[in-house]
């Protein structure tokens, strides 16, 4: 992923926090305790191509949680080791029968159905996972470590479904399908092919792992696919979100738009952290244009006799209000940040093992709220988000509200072309897509297993309905900015705007050109969804 740099320092509230270190292509993960990795691990991995390699120590500290689990285990009744799982825990099992149980549970809860989640969001939730295991709380194998690093780095990819986690005992039938690849079975993403497991693993000399004592349970049991769908959704939605500060700015400079909506002492009145930066984002990416106006010099320099007053005394709402609107969005991804890296360093495993105090805790670790109320949150200020961009779009195609530019920005013939008129359809429906799915998963839940489930987080339904809505929300943002081309097309200001937009400019028009005769759209409206989800804009 291309960073789109416009020069400006990045003003993210939360520091990033390393606790790896690059060499090459390799990413180091020194430490499984006290880990504080940042989304800048997760994006060195998923987007360029680097590789993940594990300290001796990190090893040492999961074998001794294994050493730890396999001496304390014996004679004793722990769930999911000794024990059946959920509502049949109160049946103990038999020496003879644990490794059957860990098979059983695994091969069992692969009962996933619907669209394949996308590659990338599975690796990111394979990364999550192997975190999780890394901090040395679950008594699991070195071995199960390895090989999901090894898969990792060879991009070997299960095959898992969208349907079937309620987010309780975290991501129980998504994490089942990556066991099932761990132990050999089932299907695999590997070259761009969906190929049974066995094959990728042949063609990269690895081996399934062996069950040694709750592996079955240590991999599926946890938060690690939401976590990981949550990751990649905040590194869109940190960028979507840059890009639509930018085309918010963008149209209210070729609008003329007076600069106090966005002035420092306007906005310094308001103690919104959100609100305010995006007041000074905007005073930025502003800089050096010569079409915004001052007040001081259009309605305040000169006494007013006139009844109708020709100059627009404040703009609508969608283009005035953008700090106020924006603000609460970025205010709600710095949050959502937050949450998420506290989930992806925590340990969301059930039981816990705890080497240092010598005993097993039983608990629920593994329950999905925090990332499920966060994906809801994303959802909908990412749909407010859209809403704006829709509305913005509206006022721009629309002459009779912005008495600027022809009828749908259309620069041939009107009557015989149309413009853009033909699109805005999609972004209209698009948008209203993204106000229904907005309906919040966390105050869904839907008891089930017996009951012994009874209240259960949809974490995993909120992240993968959340990854819909951003995707959505760049597809209206590739829409506006082929009509924000058009219409600084329209009126020929390339050289009277702010060197920052005047670089998005071109860059977004030698992708697509200018049009005056009406042709089809729809791959120009994906060439743009893709160039804006593929270059980070840094500002």
């Amino acid at each position: 992923m291309r960073i789109f740099n416009l020069g400006y320092k990045n003003l993210d509230v939360l520091a990033i926090l390393y606790t790896f270190k690059m060499k090459d292509d390799i990413v180091e993960v020194l430490k499984a305790s006290k880990a504080e990795l940042s989304l800048n691990f997760f994006d060195e991995v998923l987007f360029h191509g680097k590789k993940v390699f594990l300290s001796d120590e990190v090893i040492e500290k999961v074998q001794k949680s294994f050493d730890f689990l396999e001496e304390f285990s014996k004679d004793k009744l722990i769930y999911g080791i000794t024990t059946g799982f959920g509502p049949m825990a109160q049946y103990s099992i038999s020496d003879t029968d644990r490794i059957k149980l860990q098979y059983n549970l695994i091969r069992s809860h692969c009962s996933g159905v619907g669209n394949h989640i996308p590659p990338l969001y599975v690796k990111s939730g394979m990364l999550c996972r192997l975190l999780t295991i890394l901090q040395a709380k679950s008594g699991i194998h070195p071995d199960c470590v390895c090989l999901l690093r090894d898969f990792i780095n060879n991009d070997i990819i299960p095959v898992i479904y969208e349907h079937g986690g309620v987010g309780a005992s975290g991501d129980l039938v998504q994490l089942s399908h990556l066991a099932l690849a761990m132990i050999g079975e089932g299907e695999v993403y590997y070259k761009n092919k969906v190929v049974p497991t066995e094959e990728a693993m042949k063609a990269c000399n690895l081996k399934p792992i062996p069950i040694h004592i709750r592996e079955g349970l240590s991999l599926i049991n946890g938060t690690s696919i939401m976590t990981g769908i949550g990751v990649v959704n905040m590194l869109y939605a940190k960028n979507l979100f840059n890009w639509a500060l930018m085309s918010s700015t963008l149209i209210n400079e070729i609008v003329d738009s007076y600069d106090d909506g966005f002035s420092k002492e306007l906005n310094s009145v308001k103690l919104h952290e959100g609100q305010n930066y995006v007041a000074l984002m905007m005073r930025r990416i502003l800089k050096g244009s010569l079409l915004i106006k001052k007040r001081n010099n259009h309605l305040y320099s000169r006494k007013v006799t006139e009844k109708v007053i020709k100059d627009k005394v404040q703009e609508f709402y969608s283009l005035r209000c953008v700090p106020q609107i924006l603000g609460p969005i970025y205010d709600t991804l710095q949050y959502a940040e937050k949450v998420i890296l506290n989930e992806v360093n925590s340990v969301n495993d059930n039981p816990i093992v705890d080497v240092e105090n010598e005993n097993v805790f039983h608990g629920g670790n593994f329950h999905g709220d925090y990332i499920s109320l966060e994906m809801d949150k994303l959802k909908i200020v990412t749909t407010k988000l859209t809403m704006l961009a829709e509305r913005q779009l509206n006022f721009m195609l629309n002459p009779a509200i912005n008495e600027k530019f022809p009828a749908f920005v259309n620069l041939g013939v009107l009557g015989l072309n149309l413009g853009m008129q033909g699109v805005q359809f999609t972004a209209t429906s698009t948008t209203a897509e993204c106000q229904t799915l907005s309906f919040p998963n966390y105050i869904h839940s839907i008891p089930n297993n017996n009951d012994n489930q009874d209240i259960v987080s949809m974490g995993t339904n909120s992240a993968l309905i959340a990854r819909k809505v951003i995707e959505n929300a760049y597809e209206v943002l590739a829409i506006y900015y082929m009509s924000l081309l058009q219409g600084i097309d329209y009126i020929k200001v390339q050289d009277k705007l702010a060197p920052a937009t005047r670089k998005v400019y071109n860059e977004l028009r030698n992708l697509v050109p200018v049009f005056i005769e009406d042709s089809t759209k729809y791959k120009e409206v994906a060439l743009v969804k893709e160039y804006l989800m593929s270059n980070r804009i840094s500002l």
